[in-house]
């Protein structure tokens, strides 16, 4: 079985035209990496991560973690209420500061409709909760629309587990957790891990699926009949 998103090893590949990104003719084949506004603090760990080829999406704040990582942004979106629109040469979507939509939000959306389908967010975890819970909602939109969507934040790997797909969480990682965000989660197995599952079901009332172990030496494998999971993987 090949590597997930949530994977620890992430090989860079070779910067491709941006021309050819911004117009979504090679979309498909680039990573699309949403900087949003929350604090990060290991930045060490984010940037052995990022790909050459990645197309970067700064929202709003998360202009500030340009520097820090290293990178520059080939798309700028936002309302600009918690930070100053830097009034670069880079493509800049200004939004109204009273919409349906959060900046980050938007930027998917934007994203998805110019072609991408592989998405890496950061920035978009820790501080306020209610920005962290939508953003766990975003995650569940873009799997549920069939992109690959992975969030980092300073101590996990966060991801959606739909239905019909089979998860893998390496013994790199000390723990992981699933949650039913979604409402609905049924028919999960859990082989491989300290705490296995048959066929059993985790409610938004009930989350005993907290702080499992992969077993030492093996890999775990998540699966589910209905509904979906969020899976976090702990980092070391």
């Amino acid at each position: 079985m090949g590597k997930r998103a949530g994977d620890i090893a992430f090989p860079r590949s070779r910067r491709r035209s941006r021309s050819l990104l911004k117009t979504g003719g090679d979309a498909f084949m680039s990573r699309c990496v949403l900087i949003g506004g929350a604090g990060i603090r290991r930045y060490d760990l984010l940037r052995p991560r990022l790909r050459e080829d990645d197309f970067i999406v700064c929202c709003d704040s998360g202009l500030k973690h340009r520097e820090p990582l290293g990178v520059t942004a080939d798309l700028i979106v936002g309302d600009f209420d918690s930070h100053e629109n830097p009034r670069l040469s880079t493509e800049t979507i200004v939004l109204p500061r009273e919409k349906d939509d959060t900046d980050t939000f938007y930027a998917a959306k934007e994203m998805l409709a110019r072609g991408f389908r592989d998405f890496w967010l950061i920035g978009v975890c820790g501080g306020r909760l209610d920005h962290t819970l939508g953003n766990l909602a975003l995650l569940e939109y873009l799997t549920a629309r069939g992109a690959k969507a992975l969030a980092t934040d300073d101590y996990s790997d966060l991801e959606i587990i739909p239905a019909g797909t089979v998860a893998v969480v390496e013994d790199v990682y000390p723990f992981f957790s699933l949650l039913n965000i979604s409402g609905r989660a049924e028919g999960i197995t859990i082989r491989g891990a300290k705490y296995p599952l048959s066929d059993a079901d985790i409610t938004c009332e009930f989350p005993y699926g907290i702080s499992n172990e992969v077993l030492p030496g093996q890999r775990a494998e998540i699966t589910l009949r209905a509904g979906s999971l969020l899976l976090i993987r702990i980092l070391p």
